[in-house]
């Protein structure tokens, strides 16, 4: 299956990113390289790029893609979690801007044997890192159903999560649940009628939980921000981070608000005892979306949020 993928807010992200032609620059979500190319088209030879991504074809495809480009290339198979260790191992001290695409390829998407996709048969995996142990067969069967309905209920914000995860563990006593449509059907069959189909697929929220537990999406992603924030970028250098649901970017506002505060203290103290200085600036007050036409060309971008912080 070739390697296809449409980047979301692509305009956006390269004019946020206020990209300076030698500088040292990181995109955390590599994908099918489509940011990356266009960061590298601006590098010249003395420019820096360090990518990231947990899937070895996303790596393999960029690579060649960014092939015709001058500047200095670094891909790091590894979550971009990991990027001080990459940074120190590539003796780069500090980055002048750093992307992050949270969304998850349309190339993982669409091939159903990577088993991200609820309307597509396929073997339920949902790991982008193809050698990690944990995939969502192991999930959904060896979870506990307590264990289950909080993954439902806290990644997918799904309201019937108590009675999915009882209905999984009840269909998994008579035989191991194995396929994309096998849990879908599963879900559908606990879902009451007259909600099944009320906002799109009703499997579509525990599809998105599972896979967010297994790629460790949201675990430790604020302490990543700040630290990314902190430690990762120069004065001046900025951070732009896409976001699809309402979970990552409640993290996300959540952090860049508290680096652009003076004062977080409870707003009903009479005076600030923090004495908390912000340490950088929003670059927009409200996050920005996708144009009508990029939503027309592409559908999967309609709930991407783009977030854009500089460091002063």
């Amino acid at each position: 299956m070739e390697f296809k993928h449409i980047s979301v807010m692509l305009d956006e992200c390269i004019a946020g990113l206020s990209i300076r032609a030698s500088g040292v620059y990181m995109d955390g979500t590599l994908g099918g390289g489509g940011h990356s190319s266009e960061i590298a088209k601006r590098l010249d030879k003395d420019g820096t790029l360090v990518m990231f991504d947990l899937d070895k074809e996303a790596i393999a495809f960029a690579s060649k893609r960014l092939e015709p480009f001058p500047c200095h290339k670094i891909f790091a198979h590894s979550n971009f979690k990991d990027f001080k260790q990459v940074l120190a191992e590539n003796k780069i001290s500090g980055l002048d801007g750093i992307l992050l695409d949270l969304g998850v390829s349309s190339y993982q998407i669409d091939n159903p044997e990577r088993g991200f996709s609820y309307i597509a048969d396929g073997p339920l995996n949902m790991a982008m890192d193809a050698d990690s142990p944990l995939t969502a067969e192991v999930v959904v069967n060896e979870y506990t159903e307590t264990e289950l309905e909080r993954i439902f209920k806290d990644y997918g914000e799904e309201r019937f999560s108590k009675s999915i995860a009882s209905a999984i563990v009840k269909y998994r006593r008579e035989k191991r649940i194995e396929s994309t449509l096998e849990l879908a059907d599963i879900i559908a069959s606990a879902v009451p009628a007259k909600f099944r189909f009320n906002s799109g697929h009703p499997a579509k929220r525990v599809f998105q939980a599972i896979r967010i537990e297994v790629n460790g999406e949201l675990s430790s992603l604020n302490d990543c921000i700040l630290s990314m924030f902190r430690e990762g970028l120069n004065t001046g250098g900025r951070l732009c981070i896409i976001t699809f649901h309402s979970l990552e970017d409640r993290i996300v506002k959540n952090a860049f608000n508290l680096l652009s505060s003076d004062c977080i203290c409870d707003k009903r103290l009479p005076v600030c005892v923090c004495h908390h200085k912000k340490e950088g600036v929003l670059v927009n007050k409200k996050p920005i979306t996708p144009s009508e036409a990029e939503l027309e060309a592409n559908p999967r971008a309609h709930s991407a949020k783009l977030r854009i912080i500089e460091k002063l």
